[in-house]
């Protein structure tokens, strides 16, 4: 069953390492759930009669909506869509955001599932980042939401960021396995052009963490975890037991989902589209009954390169046999023979019909992806 995502761009402040689109013009909130709702009703024949089966709140910072915003969302969602079928339904969130009025009213809401971006438990780093919260505050908004109800938790966490250490890291992850949440992301730092980050990288204020360093502490990363019950289910994202991301994971084995609000994008199988990353254009177009959004139709070679990308990503890899029968013999021989020297390696295995990565091909899948591709 499909997915909606909902694309909340609003941030009190902007994170020095984020190129998401996002706007600190939070005067144009009410305006914006306004015309956030009129899009779920002008989209509303884009996904069939197909039940919708989670929900995604992503931003920006979702946190930053009133509740009375939220019930407005919602109440459109539960109109045109429908939420019976709707078993995962999350927000994302930051932790100085989480008062326990703000999680009370929460709880008047369909949400059952927050994501809460912490990144680390190292304050002068988090400063660097310019990041809202302490590393305290983060631990005692995991514990309201506990309080509350919302056990199932995703925190966020980053690696590889200016000034860690292996210890600082291992201090990280020790930190946030004895908060319990049932699931943990975890990114490798991604200097992107345009952040501050990528500014004070240029400059030389800052240095990136060279790659050893870096394999170390994806190593950490998985050994930790992994020895605390957590599941390594896709490269960048762990859970205990039955408590996958089930949103996340529909992107990867290519279920449709809808994606309304400024940058959203949309799958239905056939096409890719995405609406205008300009909250000014995104409030124009809607307010005149229309979309400002682009389109491509995605040809056979484009949808085997999505299916080798998302797949590989995952525990389960990709099914040779789902391969050839989605899109032929040749590209299905093109793919084992771009494979095999990745195989011979040890950077790539097969088990059964199912193509995947090894552990030591984990840090390095990027490249092999991309060798996959035709």
């Amino acid at each position: 069953m499909p997915g909606i995502y909902l694309h909340i761009p609003f941030c009190k402040t902007r994170c020095a390492y984020c190129d998401f689109y996002s706007t600190t013009h939070s005067e144009w909130q009410q305006r914006y759930v306004a015309a956030l709702c009129r899009e779920l009703e002008l989209r509303s024949a884009y996904l069939g009669q197909a039940a919708v089966s989670t929900i995604y709140l992503g931003g920006g910072t979702p946190s930053q909506l009133t509740i009375g915003q939220l019930h407005e969302i919602f109440n459109t969602l539960e109109r045109v869509y429908g939420l019976s079928h709707a078993t995962e339904i999350t927000l994302e969130a930051n932790p100085d955001d989480l008062t326990a009025a703000y999680l009370s009213g929460l709880r008047q809401l369909p949400i059952n599932r927050l994501s809460m971006g912490i990144q680390t438990f190292h304050d002068p780093t988090l400063r660097l980042l310019n990041r809202r919260h302490t590393a305290q505050e983060a631990i005692e908004a995991v514990g309201r939401c506990h309080a509350v109800g919302y056990d199932n938790l995703s925190i966020d966490l980053i690696y590889g960021l200016p000034g860690q250490t292996e210890s600082l890291w291992r201090a990280d992850l020790q930190q946030a396995i004895e908060l319990a949440p049932k699931h943990i992301s975890a990114y490798h730092l991604t200097y992107e052009e345009g952040t501050r980050l990528h500014r004070l990288r240029e400059e030389g204020s800052v240095s990136e963490m060279d790659e050893e360093a870096s394999l170390r502490c994806f190593d950490l990363l998985i050994d930790t975890l992994q020895t605390a019950g957590y599941e390594q289910y896709e490269i960048s994202n762990f859970c205990l037991p039955n408590c996958e991301s089930r949103h996340n994971a529909a992107y990867w084995q290519g279920v449709p989902y809808l994606g309304c609000g400024p940058s959203a994008h949309s799958f239905d199988l056939r096409t890719r589209s995405w609406n205008v990353a300009s909250l000014a254009q995104y409030l124009q177009a809607i307010e005149r009954g229309q979309l400002e959004q682009s389109v491509e139709q995605l040809t056979p070679s484009m949808c085997y390169n999505e299916t080798i990308m998302t797949g590989l990503r995952t525990k389960q890899g990709v099914s040779l046999i789902d391969l050839k029968e989605r899109f032929g013999l040749e590209r299905h021989n093109y793919c084992l023979r771009m494979a095999k020297p990745h195989v011979e390696r040890g950077l790539l295995g097969i088990t059964a019909d199912r193509l995947h990565l090894t552990r030591k091909g984990l840090f390095v899948s990027d490249g092999i992806i991309a060798d996959l591709f035709c």
